[in-house]
């Protein structure tokens, strides 16, 4: 007791927090009591002077809510109940009161007794409007936690409690109080007797509808407004009381709020029609349809519209509950959903109105609402725009007829995917005279795509159409297509969209039907240089049949398919002399393939992983034939067709199992190094078994060394399981980065050498540690920095350098530093510096090789480790001067390093980084400065970048851009057309008096960029010329 009394006398005389820990731990330990801090505090609590009282009772609630619950049995709980209560009468303990009672109510000692005490004893003495937010929030929340711990108590309370509480709650206006009054509203409205109250209960409730609350900046509560309107309609649906109560407030609300006040009300609204119960919404249909239907055939906004039509569907809902189950039969609708009905289809009678698009809409709307009403809907309505297409006397009107017929199939399908399986499809009795309709429609080009739109929602219906209607549909497309292949104007066209809801349907009746016609369309040769009429064809072709045949019934048919066209080019009975448009269609074929097969892959198909064993041998068949064994130069020893053949590759390669890999890699790799081929290829094209298959030897062309790339491509893809069948991974790769140093002639021969290094490094750097080690050492010596090498070879050798940097630094491996590191060493070397500082940029930008699907290892955060480390050093190389040579690398590198880089992770620098862009600006090369620009660009996009830096840096900037736009002064498209996407960003993003000085200057010379020969730059041209004419209005 004594330590007790000390430790009260000490905290009321410095207020310390020390104290109130301390006798907490000591209740804690059992070396004192509550009661004994009670008694400790007597002539304290007693005192006359008022701010003693208050500390006497503001320590008590501190201890309190140190104490721990167990320390707290009922007795004493029942005494500081009493205790707190009786200081609710003193004004100047209410409020330390208040938080006594806060931690008191949560405890499990606290009785029922204490309950109906403290809930008397506040209704009686805390008078709400003398307190502050924040101890007007406590009352809330002791009322609260009463409500969730004792509710019972306070349900036999009833009356008192309601009337008390009304009283307490009026008024409020904080929205953090709000958020626990309306919690403590939605209770009492649904688990109380309030028939006596519901007035009373309204006025408090929906005096606060709609929500106008908008959060301050910086908030410390973090409440939004959204929040508040969500609490607020639980408490306005919580009751069917209400309904007749706060109808009429809906709709005064409706007819004359804001846009915003108007969405809340129609959201709030839906959600109150199911409680309010059918006999209350059928009283008022007519005055709800009439306030709905302004906003629907009037909409002031399209978001308004929406939610007004998603409103009339719970009307009638709730109006028609009771055939919900959808037994009533069509004739017996009657009511607010026939009148309407009638209403719409009246207005449809003039399918070209405007008012036509809103009465579909809502009868739309109605195919989503009961099964009866739904059926009521299709019935008068389908019926009714069949006859007005079949109207001879105004076939004009038969395109907007299929426009509202299509919305309102695409509805019925929409509610049709909503049901059980098997259930009735309301459509059924329709489809004949659909289907004889728009076979019609789709031999008029005018009505030709609405009707497409009709068939693809008939399409798409489950178990709408059956096997030999979708058959007659794809016969009808086909005539289309053999009559106007025009219709095939890309992948996304109508005709497409419909047959690639078909495959999955009914792939038999696109297999046989559509693609010979399609396949038959390609032809044999490539188009002449001046047919372009031929060649857009030939795309839009291959375009399709990209999307079509996705799935495994229709791609096998492709790929066999256009394999043999591919043979037919590269192989022709007669060479032509121009190579070049048998390259392009060749290689616009396996970019279709590729395309296909990826899109294949990112779905999952499990048909993938078969193609090993026939599309992968094909390819390396043409490709190892023609450079190999091929008399004649074909044209399959273009590089680019030799690429697009390992990406193909790689996608498939990728989708084996780590078993499937092993056996295959055993194969490539007895191929490439032993020569036996066979293993691995498949054709029409006898390869003689003569020639020496050796792409990495030494008497090779060029063609026989590209081939090495569709080597690399099976490499890329393997899973980081799979051990490569050499003897010594180091020995390899330190072989194939020699290769690439010393043999490969061509970008696509190292590229390819130096990703499937990367990609090993990554994977298996625990088996490459060897030449991992090897490199820091031998190869930076003799192949990086040593001189007497030619500049070009010394170039690549940092290329495959920064290959296998990357490798490294995704995966974040321990050597990676010291690879990244020996960058800097080389800034001095005008020889290889510039190519070096690019390097940083090229490290963290993504690509293709080291990516997920490819199983690389990469580890979280990389890119923000890496550039979080270098940054700070690549900014004080570029600032420092004193050795000039050194510090452009720098800026090289800094350049290249945040075009690649997320925003996020240099924008907080960017005070430093604006005078260092400028600086890049002025660089010769022009990809460097388009990446300078770019990064501009992407500072100013999104969020709020700081305009007093922009500001400060404005007139450099602009003038800068300007000289950078012009012809006459920069010859590169690119570069113009950045310099003046950035010149039109400039004035959204600084103020209007620094760049007002500037507007007549600045208008002058875009002038001259609008004579830009390129159009693109002449349309950036217009568009910034228009944002600067909008300066200062």
């Amino acid at each position: 007791m004594e330590s007790t009394e000390r430790l009260v006398r000490t905290w009321m005389a410095s207020g310390r927090d020390e104290e109130v820990r301390e006798t907490a731990s000591e209740i804690a330990n059992g070396k004192t009591t509550l009661l004994n801090v009670v008694k400790a505090l007597g002539e304290y609590l007693t005192s006359e002077e008022d701010g003693v009282r208050t500390k006497g009772v503001e320590f008590l609630s501190s201890v309190l809510k140190l104490c721990p619950p167990e320390k707290l049995n009922r007795q004493s709980a029942r005494v500081l109940a009493k205790f707190y209560c009786s200081k609710l009468e003193d004004f100047d303990t209410i409020i330390p009161a208040l938080k006594g009672l806060d931690t008191l109510t949560a405890l499990p000692s606290f009785t029922e007794e204490d309950v109906l005490d403290t809930v008397n004893a506040i209704f009686k003495h805390v008078r709400m409007k003398a307190l502050a937010q924040n101890n007007r929030f406590l009352v809330f929340t002791i009322i609260d936690t009463l409500m969730a711990r004792h509710r019972d108590v306070m349900k036999n309370m009833n009356d008192s409690f309601i009337s008390q509480y009304v009283v307490l709650a009026e008024g409020e206006k904080d929205p953090r109080n709000l958020l626990v009054a309306f919690a403590i509203a939605r209770v009492v409205l649904i688990e109380f007797d309030i028939a006596d109250f519901v007035e009373s209960l309204h006025d408090i409730v929906f005096c606060y509808f709609p929500i106008m609350f908008r959060p301050p900046p910086n908030d410390p509560y973090g409440i939004t407004t959204e929040e508040l309107r969500l609490a607020l309609r639980r408490c306005l649906c919580a009751t069917p009381l209400f309904g007749p109560l706060t109808l009429p407030g809906f709709l005064e609300k409706l007819i004359a709020g804001s846009p915003a006040v108007k969405q809340d009300t129609l959201e709030t609204m839906s959600e109150c029609f199911p409680v309010y119960g059918s006999a209350l919404a059928q009283s008022n249909a007519r005055k709800l349809w009439n306030a709905l239907k302004l906003e629907i055939f009037q909409p002031t906004d399209p978001v308004t519209e929406a939610k007004a039509l998603t409103t009339t569907q719970d009307l009638v809902k709730t109006i028609y509950s009771d055939n919900s189950d959808g037994q009533a039969e069509d004739q017996e609708i009657e009511g607010l959903a026939k009148d309407v009905c009638e209403e719409c289809i009246t207005i449809l009678r003039e399918p070209d109105k405007s008012q036509a698009k809103s009465a579909i809409k809502v009868l739309c709307a109605f195919t989503s609402t009961t099964p009866a009403i739904s059926r009521y809907t299709l019935s008068q309505t389908v019926p009714h725009l069949i006859g007005l297409f079949t109207r001879p006397d105004d076939t004009s009107s038969r395109p907007s007829v299929l426009l509202l017929l299509s919305d309102l199939i695409s509805a019925a399908r929409d509610d049709c995917m909503e049901k059980a399986e098997g259930s009735e499809v309301a459509l059924t009795p329709y489809k004949d005279e659909l289907l004889g309709i728009l076979s019609s429609g789709l031999k008029t080009p005018s009505s030709r795509q609405p009707t497409l739109a009709c068939l693809l929602g008939l399409v798409s219906t489950k178990n709408l159409l059956s096997v030999e209607e979708i058959g007659f549909i794809v016969h009808n497309i086909n005539e289309i297509l053999e009559s106007d292949p025009q219709d095939i104007d890309d992948s996304s066209s109508p005709i497409i969209k419909l047959l690639s809801s078909i495959t999955a349907l009914s792939p038999h009746h696109i297999r046989e039907q559509t693609l010979p016609l399609l396949f038959g369309s390609l032809p044999d040769r490539a188009p002449e240089r001046n047919a372009a009429a031929d060649r857009v064809k030939l795309w839009r072709t291959l375009s399709a049949l990209s999307t079509l045949c996705t799935e495994p019934e229709l791609f096998e048919t492709f790929v066999i398919r256009l394999l043999t066209k591919l043979d037919l080019l590269c192989f022709p009975a007669m060479a032509d002399a121009d190579k070049e448009p048998a390259a392009a269609y060749a290689h616009s074929i396996l970019t279709t393939i590729y395309q296909t097969v990826l899109a294949k892959a990112e779905d999952g198909h499990a048909d993938v992983p078969k193609y090993i064993e026939s599309l992968v041998p094909r390819l390396f068949h043409l490709f190892i034939y023609s450079a190999f064994a091929f008399d004649n130069d074909s044209v399959a020893n273009d590089p680019k067709l030799v690429a697009t053949g390992g990406h193909i590759i790689t996608v498939i390669v990728r989708s084996l199992t780590q078993q499937r890999q092993e056996s295959y890699e055993s194969d490539l790799f007895s191929a490439y190094m032993d020569g036996n081929f066979k293993n691995i290829t498949e054709g029409q094209q006898k390869i003689p078994p003569s020639i020496s298959f050796r792409p990495f030897g030494n008497s090779t062309t060029p063609a026989q060394r590209n081939i090495v790339s569709l080597f690399s491509a099976a490499i890329i893809g393997l899973r980081k399981e799979v051990k490569l069948p050499v003897s010594d991974t180091s020995v390899f790769l330190t072989d194939m980065l020699d290769w690439s140093l010393s043999k490969a002639d061509n970008d696509l021969q190292r590229t390819a050498v130096w990703q499937a290094i990367s990609s090993i490094s990554n994977k298996r750097a625990e088996d490459a540690l060897t030449f991992l080690q090897a490199n820091l050492e031998a190869f930076w010596s003799n192949k990086i920095v040593d001189h007497s090498l030619s500049s070009e070879t010394r170039e690549h050798a940092v290329k495959g350098w920064i290959w296998i940097s990357k490798a490294l630094v995704v995966s974040n491996h321990t050597m990676s530093s010291s690879y990244t590191e020996r960058l800097f060493e080389v800034f001095s070397d005008e020889s290889i510096n510039w190519v070096a500082a690019k390097g940083f940029g090229d490290i963290v930008s993504t690509n293709d090789i080291l990516t997920k699907q490819n199983h690389a290892i990469i580890k979280l955060l990389y890119a923000q480790k890496f550039v979080t480390k270098l940054l700070p050093r690549i900014v004080d190389g570029a600032k420092d001067s004193s050795k000039p040579q050194e510090q452009v690398a720098h800026l090289v590198a800094l350049t290249s390093l945040i075009s690649s880089a997320p925003k996020a992770l240099y924008s907080h620098k960017m005070s430093e980084l604006i005078p260092l862009l400028i600086r890049g600006l002025d660089l010769p090369e022009n990809a460097i400065r388009v990446k300078v620009i770019d990064t501009f660009l992407a500072v100013a996009e999104g969020g709020s970048p700081d305009k007093s830096l922009v500001s400060e840096h404005a007139p450099s900037l602009v003038n800068t851009m300007l000289k950078n736009s012009l012809l006459q002064e920069m010859p590169s498209v690119k570069v113009r057309i950045s310099a003046l996407k950035y010149l039109g960003v400039i004035p959204d993003i600084v103020r209007s008096d620094v760049l007002l000085p500037l507007k007549v200057h600045v208008i002058k010379e875009l002038d001259k960029a609008l004579d830009d020969p390129k159009r693109l730059v002449r349309k950036e041209a217009v568009d910034a010329r228009t944002s600067w004419f909008k300066l200062g209005g």
